[in-house]
């Protein structure tokens, strides 16, 4: 139901941008007033708090005029409101500012950071931290990675560039390289060509996992350096299926050190963090050719990741 909005008028405050909901079409409204529509539709957040957010004047129309708590109900109408969390985790790690120039930003993320706001995380998003940091309202990702992984994202910094620098991505022209440390085998023998179908595990939305058909997914994994029991290894992915290197890793017989998930739950996604046991996973480096300048483009994180002991 919510989305980014397209509204000049209602710009980010703090460099959290904010949410839309259209609300329903139907006459008359089974609703009659915008804070029983919030209530229900929106119940994640409290009636009291709602009524609140109103009273405050953070809920807003197209107009960008504030809507009180006694609004009534208007049937195709769009509203804006802006995310906040009471009590959200800080992390305790920065991001670095790899490149910057008038049509993109590439920054080196943290361990534990997400790249959007979602779930727990509001201004604890890079994205939110880049957009207050820098003053850069209409900054945008152009790929994701997992919030456990640490590494290079790319952003836009212009809203006309944007669909250019995604279509690098659905079109499989950018290239890849991570870094993971998991257990050495000897036994393997190196490189190893890993493709199969992923799909998400029945009854654990937050896992992926194998099944039989036809492959979606591609990794070249190759052996860097053995230290006793623990390797690092280079991973080449051609496509870029959610967690596809920790379920690839972990089909292998290779789990990668410090994940929670793979090959068995041991922190649910909400629990609390662990930041001294990070998944051991880097977006090492990123190369493609720019769609608005045309040059050769190549950049690379000047993160380690830290054995375990």
């Amino acid at each position: 139901m919510a989305r980014q909005p397209r509204n000049p008028l209602i710009p980010a405050r703090q460099g959290v941008s904010p949410s839309c909901v259209a609300l329903p079409s139907t006459k008359p409204p089974p609703w009659p007033t915008l804070l029983d529509f919030l209530a229900e539709r929106l119940h994640a957040v409290g009636r009291d708090d709602w009524a609140r957010r109103m009273a405050r004047g953070e809920v807003l129309g197209d107009d960008a005029r504030a809507l009180p708590p006694d609004a009534p109900f208007q049937p195709g109408a769009r509203v804006y409101y802006y995310r906040e969390l009471d009590d959200e985790t800080v992390i305790p790690f920065e991001e670095v500012v790899v490149f910057r120039d008038a049509h993109l930003l590439v920054v080196d993320k943290p361990h534990f950071l997400p790249v959007t706001p979602g779930g727990r995380y509001v201004r604890q998003s890079l994205l939110v931290r880049l957009k207050q940091r820098l003053d850069l309202p209409d900054l945008s990702p152009i790929h994701r990675i997992d919030r456990e992984t640490a590494g290079l994202v790319v952003f836009s910094l212009r809203p006309q560039d944007r669909d250019a620098y995604q279509a690098l991505f659905r079109d499989r022209a950018v290239h890849k390289i991570y870094e993971a440390i998991a257990p050495h085998d000897e036994a393997v023998d190196w490189p190893v060509l890993r493709r199969s179908l992923i799909v998400e595990e029945a009854g654990a939305f937050f896992r992926m996992t194998e099944a039989p058909g036809e492959a979606n997914s591609e990794t070249r994994i190759e052996r860097l350096e053995a230290r006793g029991a623990w390797a690092r290894y280079r991973l080449a992915p051609l496509t870029g299926r959610r967690h596809q290197l920790r379920v690839h890793m972990n089909a292998l017989g290779l789990p990668i050190a410090g994940d929670q998930f793979y090959p068995r739950v041991l922190r649910g996604p909400d629990e609390a963090e662990d930041f001294l046991n990070p998944l051991r996973l880097l977006a090492k480096a990123i190369a493609f050719t720019d769609p608005v300048t045309g040059e050769a483009r190549a950049f690379e994180s000047p993160r380690a990741l830290d054995w375990p002991s």
